[in-house]
């Protein structure tokens, strides 16, 4: 009679406090999922504005044993809208932590201001951290953005470019990314923050901005740490031998297949993609690294959608971006998709990590119909335009080795 062994199942380590080792933070990674605006919804109500009801979102991320969820919480430009969303995403983020402490929620603060942020008045506290005369104002939008003839206006639209040189630039950043560690978060992203560092040289406002929400992080978040990350250009930041944030993260860049219209795929080196590129260093947490891990999303940049199937400029990627392409294809094709860029992403580069499509803007364009948001719960009462993604994202986890 033969013996069977059994080998114990080897539970992936999520524990972290004051500071993260890369195994565990590449085990954050390697579970992530992107969920635009996930906190700013009402749990109270039975739907939000898009029809799903927000705890079939929080269904989602507990089936798929997601850990990190990006962009739950942000604002572009719509700085009235700010006070509102963090009394939603405190108790939401609660009922996420309680189902699942292990879980980071990120938020984003982005490279875009517009003069509503002047309705909001600065705390005390924020003054006195940069040193500034404590009185009764508001935030200044003129002293936020570069000063004129160095940065144009966001396209379109009355918001402009941050420029992190400016004291008041740092005390808007640091209120923000305060008020969403009070909230649950215990991770932020920055953005293109190339687009506001150019009066910046040495990164010294970066530094000064990152080290003073480092520093609240250690006397307030859950585990007093706050992981920060940015979109950013050449591999990403380094003074001196240190990284300025904690990994790196960038948009898939997929690339058109030609001859093929609708296929794409993915390819070291191509437009400005992060793959096998990212630099290394003395990270926050105090290891070393010759590449800093990262992750690939599918990012949103609006829709220029002239000739749908047609050979577009990159970044676009047949006409659409990147979430848009992704969830206008048929379901089948879709989910093989997310497979093939899941197994070639490991084996291009296995610093990178792919962060899951979870709930994100679509910009099908004006003469294609399509959904205007990408679910990738499975479709049911709860979420009635769900993309089915679920459970092939689900799948795929749990057939990668245990670390």
């Amino acid at each position: 009679m033969g013996w069977l062994f059994i080998l114990p199942v080897v539970a992936q380590d999520f524990h972290f406090d004051h500071s993260i080792s890369r195994p565990v933070l590449e085990n954050y990674l390697a579970r992530s999922m992107t969920f635009v605006g996930l906190l700013q919804d009402d749990l109270t109500k039975p739907r939000n504005k898009q029809g799903v009801d927000p705890h079939d979102n929080i269904r989602l991320i507990l089936n798929t044993k997601a850990k990190f969820i990006g962009r739950t919480i942000k604002i572009w430009g719509n700085e009235t809208g700010l006070l509102d969303s963090l009394k939603t995403a405190k108790p939401f983020a609660a009922a996420i932590h309680q189902a699942d402490p292990d879980i980071i929620l990120q938020a984003g603060e982005f490279e875009v201001i517009s003069p509503k942020v002047e309705t909001l008045t600065v705390p005390k506290s924020v003054l006195l951290e940069f040193g500034q005369p404590v009185t009764e104002r508001t935030f200044r939008y003129d002293q936020i953005i570069y000063p004129s003839g160095q940065a144009p206006h966001h396209e379109g639209s009355d918001k402009a470019v941050p420029d992190m040189s400016r004291v008041e630039t740092r005390l808007w950043f640091y209120y923000l990314a305060t008020s969403y560690i009070d909230a649950g978060i215990e991770a932020i992203h920055f953005g293109q923050v190339s687009l506001m560092d150019k009066n910046d040289p040495g990164h010294k406002h970066w530094l000064d901005l990152l080290g003073r929400v480092r520093a609240y992080a250690q006397q307030h978040a859950r585990r007093h740490f706050v992981l920060c990350d940015a979109h950013e250009p050449h591999g990403g930041m380094v003074e001196n031998g240190k990284l300025l944030f904690d990994f790196h993260s960038k948009p898939l860049r997929i690339v058109e297949v030609p001859n093929q219209p609708y296929k794409g795929i993915l390819q070291v080196g191509y437009a400005d993609s992060l793959y096998q590129a990212s630099k290394g260093g003395i990270t926050p947490s105090g290891w070393s690294c010759d590449h800093l891990p990262y992750l690939v999303e599918f990012d949103n940049f609006g829709g220029m959608v002239h000739a749908p199937g047609k050979p577009s400029k990159k970044p676009f990627i047949w006409g659409w971006d990147e979430i848009t392409w992704f969830g206008l294809m048929p379901e089948k094709e879709r989910n093989e998709w997310l497979r093939y860029a899941w197994n070639w992403l490991k084996q291009a580069d296995p610093n990178g990590h792919l962060e899951m499509p979870g709930g994100r803007v679509m910009f099908p364009g004006k003469d294609v119909k399509g959904p205007e948001w990408f679910w990738a719960n499975t479709r049911s009462p709860a979420c009635p335009e769900g993309f089915n993604t679920e459970q092939t994202i689900k799948e795929i986890w749990e057939h990668q080795p245990a670390d």
